[in-house]
């Protein structure tokens, strides 16, 4: 390139040796004119390309594709293509990373297309390296996968080992309690008489424990607590369960309070259950010289149980994940299970359509209470 008169001093050199890669084409891509900076970057002189080789044979063979099909379409179409990311072919084979810019000027003929080209290796490392990173954490990702439906794995093995043990432990705590009964049917010492009554207690309690287990199996990976509605008189009911309770916990006074006349569409036999888990708590971590008062509710809106107990309120960090499996309060006297008592009892109301809340503070004490729905027969 020659400085003309009307060129400034010093416009040559700019040219030259400008921080990037300049360079004019005919519209076939053969390189006219083409400045050192370029001819540096790929390891050609000037006069190897200038009017004797064409930019996109200076690309590789991805490269001359996308020349094909969107450089020179474009360049038809909108006059300029912007940051376009190519690899040239340096002289000694090894390839270069560019971001090239063009734009078209005049027409016919005159058609020249200028192009500018910065090397683009820092942008090519990063994008490699995002890529790696991308790829690396697929892969963790994957793996995190596996490892969860592993663990999932494992634990439906072990929740259906614990349903399948919870099972078969049954009929040899029948086989104690029968036992038990037939040895209460003769003559017994007062010794005697305290032992068969610890075996009734301890089977009983075991027995408990098992069928809680066994609903904690069916919740998880059944199809949820099955239930066998029938019509019932929730305040008997209640009654029933309060007077057998109060056989259990004979040094705690249990109340019934009843509202509402009682009639009711529901499982007996859940509510029983759902009845013990609730008091059995309240005795646990309730005041021991105060009563627990069950309420049962009975109206158009559906039927309401409710245990309410004095003593220590439960933190509200608490209360979050009491329904939880596994989950035990602070300050109980004694270990009463493994913590699926209120688990199983939000189960029973969850089946019924129903679900169960809890309110505790230092002065109104603690209530649970359990609402189910009216049911159409």
């Amino acid at each position: 390139m020659e400085a003309g008169n009307d060129v400034p001093p010093g416009t040559e050199a700019l040219y030259e040796e400008a921080p990037c890669g300049l360079l004019v084409t005919g519209r076939d891509g053969l390189i006219r004119l083409v400045n050192k900076t370029f001819c540096s970057w790929i390891g050609h002189t000037p006069d190897e390309l200038v009017g004797k080789r064409k930019l996109q044979e200076l690309m590789t063979m991805g490269g001359r594709i996308f020349h094909q099909t969107h450089w020179v379409p474009l360049l038809q179409m909108q006059g300029s293509v912007a940051e376009v990311k190519l690899d040239l072919l340096h002289r000694e084979g090894h390839t270069i990373p560019m971001m090239l810019n063009a734009v078209r000027r005049g027409s016919g003929e005159a058609v020249t297309d200028e192009i500018s080209a910065f090397v683009a290796e820092d942008r090519h490392k990063y994008e490699r390296e995002l890529l790696n990173a991308r790829r690396r954490a697929e892969e963790l990702q994957a793996e995190i996968g596996h490892q969860h439906a592993a663990a999932q794995d494992r634990a439906l093995f072990a929740e259906q080992m614990v349903g399948i043990v919870s099972h078969d432990l049954r009929n040899p705590l029948s086989a104690i309690q029968m036992s038990a009964h037939l040895l209460e049917r003769g003559e017994l010492t007062a010794n005697q008489r305290t032992v068969v009554g610890r075996i009734h207690n301890a089977s009983s309690r075991a027995q408990r424990l098992i069928a809680d287990l066994l609903d904690f199996t069916l919740a998880r990976i059944g199809e949820g607590l099955t239930l066998t509605r029938s019509d019932m008189q929730l305040h008997q009911l209640v009654s029933d369960s309060v007077e057998e309770l109060a056989v259990a916990f004979p040094s705690r006074r249990i109340e019934h309070v009843r509202v509402g006349d009682g009639q009711c569409h529901a499982d007996a036999d859940r509510l029983i259950q759902l009845i013990g888990n609730l008091v059995g708590n309240a005795v646990a971590y309730g005041a021991a010289d105060r009563p627990v008062r069950v309420t049962s509710t009975c109206t158009a809106e559906g039927i309401e149980i409710s245990v309410h107990n004095e003593g220590l309120p439960i933190p509200p960090q608490v209360q979050a994940s009491l329904f939880e499996p596994m989950i035990r309060g602070a300050g109980g006297k004694g270990s009463r299970g493994v913590g699926l008592g209120l688990f199983i009892v939000r189960e029973i109301a969850r089946s019924h359509d129903g679900d169960v809340s809890v309110h505790s503070s230092p002065d109104a004490g603690t209530t649970f209470s359990v609402r189910i729905p009216p049911r159409q027969r």
